[in-house]
């Protein structure tokens, strides 16, 4: 079972920015981190899960949500087994719980919540209106 262990959230104002680290630790043998694709998703209260970004096993390819295009990068370090989220240019709306979630190899569908097996716990980002 993969542990994944958000940090980095906090309060920042409009126009700030916050980088956001996920540490993976617990990959079975012969599962190592760099064999987990990785993403990124949020949720506002009395909303859903809404996907953000995706980052395949080496890195090579990233996927987007619109909402965040441009304003997010997603990186990882599997030397660390972490991945990154830097987030910029932030605005009230992106006040949410951010979480990472982790599928062994491959992902078919991005966007849906139950296409990732692990979840971290989650971290507060606010951005005061």
């Amino acid at each position: 079972q993969v542990q994944l262990v958000e940090s980095g959230g906090g309060l920042v104002q409009a126009g700030g920015s916050l980088k956001l680290s996920c540490a993976a630790s617990g990959a079975a043998s012969g599962r190592s981190f760099s064999r987990y694709v990785m993403g990124w998703f949020r949720q506002a209260p009395g909303m859903e899960r809404e996907f953000l970004v995706g980052i395949t096993v080496t890195g090579s390819h990233t996927n987007y949500a619109d909402s965040v295009k441009g304003r997010f990068t997603i990186s990882r370090d599997n030397a660390k087994n972490t991945v990154y989220l830097q987030m910029n240019s932030l605005k009230p709306e992106d006040t949410a719980v951010y979480y990472c979630a982790a599928e062994l190899g491959t992902v078919a569908l991005w966007e849906r919540t139950s296409s990732w097996t692990h979840w971290g716990q989650g971290t507060q980002v606010t951005v005061p209106s």
